[in-house]
């Protein structure tokens, strides 16, 4: 009997390649920073534990100087930990930060559009920078700024564009990526309160189609408890003070839950009301 080959396999559509995201393990993360001037240590995370599950959505808070941002800069590699690890997968970032090219994206305070390019040639840029092909660039760019509803505004430089509308294109190129995570750091908080309400409510349906592990550092409680999942409530050096589900408060009660996230801060040490 003759065997015939098998059937070459048929390549995926576009954006079903995506692996499924892994969980991310910090353990024991510690990160000192040296003043140049004096050479006085200044500890800015101290021994942090925390576990985010695939595909969750976690708001991070706390009071400014806390720890927030540094922890951003050692998730997305651009520092080292003095003492523990940040894992995902098993992979460190900083470690192994050619691994997650592609597969980590951030949404900053600021736009950071460039302003000699369109806001289609901004949305595609990290996709350039990974070598996808052109018309995949220019499908997945355009299809982001549709879903943002930037239709009309594909070929508009960034001068020509409000705040609100610079934001959707920075957030646009963020999922144009089609990232396992999803970073966001502060990123609505510049806005005013109606367009920021907006863009949470999008970013967050968007985050949860795509299937993205997502995580926001935020100082509005009200913006954390409306997007999070869960709300890890960092104390000074990145203490994590409170683990928050929010699905086990009814919303009736998030007038009460607002009121012990801002006592725990307040007294870096959790409130009794917040214990499960």
């Amino acid at each position: 009997m003759t065997m015939q080959s098998p059937p070459p396999p048929t390549p995926p559509h576009k954006g079903e390649g995506r692996s499924t995201p892994l969980p991310i393990e910090v353990r024991g993360l510690r990160k000192v920073f040296r003043q140049a001037t004096s050479g006085q240590a200044v500890v800015a995370i101290d021994r942090l534990d925390l576990v985010i599950q695939p595909k969750e959505v976690i708001a991070i808070v706390g009071q400014t100087g806390c720890g927030k941002s540094t922890f951003f800069d050692l998730m997305i590699g651009l520092e080292e930990p003095t003492e523990g690890a940040i894992l995902i997968g098993g992979k460190s970032p900083s470690g192994d930060f050619d691994a997650f090219r592609g597969k980590i994206a951030t949404v900053f305070q600021q736009d950071r559009l460039l302003p000699w390019r369109s806001a289609l040639d901004n949305a595609k840029l990290p996709l350039e920078l990974t070598g996808v092909p052109e018309a995949e660039q220019r499908e997945r760019a355009l299809t982001w700024l549709n879903k943002l509803g930037l239709a009309k505004f594909t070929n508009a430089y960034p001068h020509e564009l409000s705040g609100g509308m610079r934001q959707r294109v920075a957030i646009a190129r963020a999922f144009a990526v089609e990232p396992e995570i999803l970073l966001a750091d502060e990123a609505f908080g510049h806005l005013d309160e109606v367009t920021a309400a907006e863009l949470r409510e999008t970013f967050l349906k968007l985050a949860r189609e795509s299937g993205a592990t997502a995580i926001l550092i935020t100082h509005q409680l009200e913006e954390a408890i409306a997007v999070g999942d869960r709300i890890a409530v960092f104390g000074q050096s990145a203490k994590l003070l409170a683990d928050i589900h929010v699905a086990r408060w009814a919303e009736g009660d998030y007038g009460t839950l607002r009121e012990a996230i801002q006592q725990t801060l307040q007294n870096q040490k959790p409130d009794p009301r917040l214990h499960d």
